[in-house]
């Protein structure tokens, strides 16, 4: 039966699920999610911090790990492992049927490596050998040390998904690493057809921290911006989209096209509305375009099933979106050090959830390890 998902997968989106633990797997969940198109998985340290912490459902592999004397940091590895391998499983007939475009799964590098090339290059190499298997995507931020981390890994042969993408800036220069990454593995004279990425582009949280400036300046009498508010985030998309659709088509790229090269599509991440007087199907409905991917929280999944409209909403729109930017900057409101903030707020979410749950697991040992 035809549904939202299914629709948008006609369209050329992906749709993604931003979610995983063990339960999900063992009810049977994510295999249902597959079964009406969801096509990827997405993982992040906050979502493994919820599912190792907040469940029974890892205890016994806790102390299991921990018997054969493995750090905290070992231990959660090892978790994560079990779920991505099987959900990469899961997800292989999809992998193998779109010859190597989708049907991947997300693991993200250690987040406190962000600022740190060499380190991040070496971990995320270890982290997809310890995986084995084809369709996983290991996630690498968007910072200055992670953007030649990116063309060193694509280089490599390592699938990559990069995170907290905010700025257009930013973007541009991930989309030239990952192109100059094939250049380089072409020149080795290696294969790059099964080659994939995905630039996670942030929506929600930029419509968040502008609208909350522009409240302040309606407060202050200036009217004019109320009809900014909750712009900013879909505009910054539909403009990454065009630089996306540029970047792909151009000679540059077709050259390494003859070789197999697969586009690196924008991923739309932070689809969740945050403000309540929003559609809760917004950053979904709005973003659906040819060679994307969205990767949806459980919520916002749930209404795009229930009531979400699907048609190609992206693209044809870079003026009007160029204009809402320029009107936003000229009341004074800076994207350049919103965005910069937003990723110094991102990486410290991610590097607090990952150093809360490897502190964690250490005391859930002690509590499982102790008698009674």
């Amino acid at each position: 039966m035809e549904n939202a998902i299914s629709k948008a997968n006609k369209l050329g989106q992906s749709i993604w699920y931003d979610n995983i633990s063990r339960s999900l797997i063992r009810t049977g969940q994510i295999q249902n999610l597959i079964k009406i198109g969801v096509t990827g998985i997405t993982s992040n340290p906050t979502i493994f911090e919820n599912a190792i912490l907040h469940s029974s459902d890892y205890d016994k592999s806790i102390l299991e790990a921990a018997s054969r004397n493995l750090t905290s940091t070992e231990i959660f590895y090892q978790l994560a492992k079990d779920d991505i391998r099987i959900a990469s499983e899961l997800l292989r007939p999809i992998y193998d049927e779109t010859n190597f475009t989708d049907g991947y799964v997300s693991l993200e590098v250690n987040p406190n490596l962000a600022n740190f090339t060499t380190e991040t290059i070496s971990e995320a190499i270890n982290l997809f050998k310890m995986l084995e298997r084809p369709n996983i995507m290991i996630k690498v931020p968007a910072t200055k040390a992670g953007i030649p981390a990116i063309r060193n890994l694509i280089k490599e042969g390592v699938n990559i998904n990069v995170t907290l993408i905010f700025s257009l800036d930013m973007y541009k220069q991930v989309m030239e690493s990952y192109i100059a990454g094939l250049e380089d593995r072409v020149l080795l004279g290696k294969n790059i057809n099964t080659i994939c990425s995905v630039a996670s582009f942030f929506v929600s949280r930029i419509d968040t921290a502008i609208d909350t400036m522009l409240n302040d300046k309606i407060e202050s009498g200036n009217l004019k911006s109320e009809r900014l508010l909750g712009s900013a985030a879909i505009a910054n998309a539909t403009l990454a989209y065009e630089a996306f659709q540029k970047a792909f088509n151009s000679k540059r790229f077709n050259r390494l096209k003859l070789n197999g090269a697969n586009v690196q599509k924008p991923l739309w991440a932070s689809t969740g509305t945050k403000n309540e007087n929003y559609s809760d199907v917004r950053y979904v409905e709005s973003l659906i375009g040819v060679n994307t991917v969205n990767t949806i929280p459980p919520h916002t999944l749930d209404a795009f099933i229930d009531h979400g409209k699907v048609s190609l909403s992206l693209g044809g729109k870079p003026i009007e979106s160029t204009k809402i930017l320029a009107n936003i900057s000229s009341l004074g409101i800076s994207m350049e050090s919103i965005t910069n903030q937003l990723l110094k707020e991102g990486l410290q979410s991610f590097t607090n959830s990952f150093n809360n749950l490897i502190d964690n697991i250490k005391n859930k040992i002690i509590s499982l390890s102790s008698p009674g």
